[in-house]
């Protein structure tokens, strides 16, 4: 009998595996978090960042393969860049017939097939991009301000809203064997016509939450979407007992 859900959660670009520290407390005993650190950050900090989307999704099944057997139980949580690399980690999974997830959340993302019409951050030069980055909020003024962290935490950036804006334009839409979650910020950037195109992606359910906030809600209307997540996968514990 599976006692816990494995709960691997993936960051937004510039984030790491510490970004869902508070998470463990929080989320029901019945699932076991598993945020997973890409390379240059955390425990992983001299590791070169990842040249493009396909590098990041083979590093990352590289690391939770051997967790994913015919009788484990697991979800994926992506925010932003994160739902992005979850999206085409499933697709990896599904291709290698291996035992795929039961529930995946996808976070602060337009769904896949909806290609990006803002500029890009990719295409911006070196005082664009950390003026663009600044002004997301999310990253500390004294990085730029240091000529050594910036030389380490600026190819890192770049490098993952190199993933973050890459857009895999398939002949048609692969959808995914498991439940779906679309989080949504209420003021961010992507319409409900839009978010419910989710559906799209799945033979099985799709639910679409809106939250207060902006792209980041996740920061800080935390309890809310822990409860989104624990009342899924509760459900999904539960039927797989059945």
């Amino acid at each position: 009998m599976i006692e816990k859900i494995k709960l691997f959660c993936l960051p937004f670009a510039g984030g790491a595996a510490s970004i869902y520290d508070k998470w463990e407390s929080k989320l029901s005993k019945k699932i076991e978090l598993c945020p997973i650190n890409l390379a240059g950050r955390g425990n992983r900090f001299t590791d070169k960042p990842y040249a493009d989307l396909e590098e990041a999704v083979d590093d990352i099944y590289d690391i939770i393969k051997n967790n994913i057997t015919e009788d484990s139980e697991y979800a994926i949580f992506g925010h932003s860049m994160g739902a992005l690399l979850a999206y085409e980690l499933i697709q990896k999974i599904q291709s290698h017939g291996k035992n795929g997830p039961v529930h995946v959340f996808f976070s602060g993302r337009k769904p896949v097939h909806i290609p990006k019409t803002e500029k890009f951050y990719r295409d911006m030069d070196d005082l664009e991009f950390q003026e663009a980055v600044l002004l997301l909020g999310i990253t500390p003024p004294e990085i730029f301000k240091n000529l050594e962290l910036k030389e380490i935490f600026i190819p890192l950036l770049r490098s993952d809203f190199t993933i973050a804006e890459t857009f895999v334009d398939r002949p048609e839409i692969v959808p995914l064997k498991c439940n779906i979650s679309a989080l949504i910020g209420k003021h961010e950037n992507i319409t409900s016509e839009e978010a419910e195109q989710w559906e799209f992606h799945t033979t099985e359910n799709c639910s679409v939450y809106y939250i207060e906030g902006g792209h980041f809600f996740l920061l800080n209307q935390l309890q809310t979407v822990i409860n989104i997540i624990n009342d899924n996968l509760l459900i999904e514990n539960s039927l797989s007992k059945n």
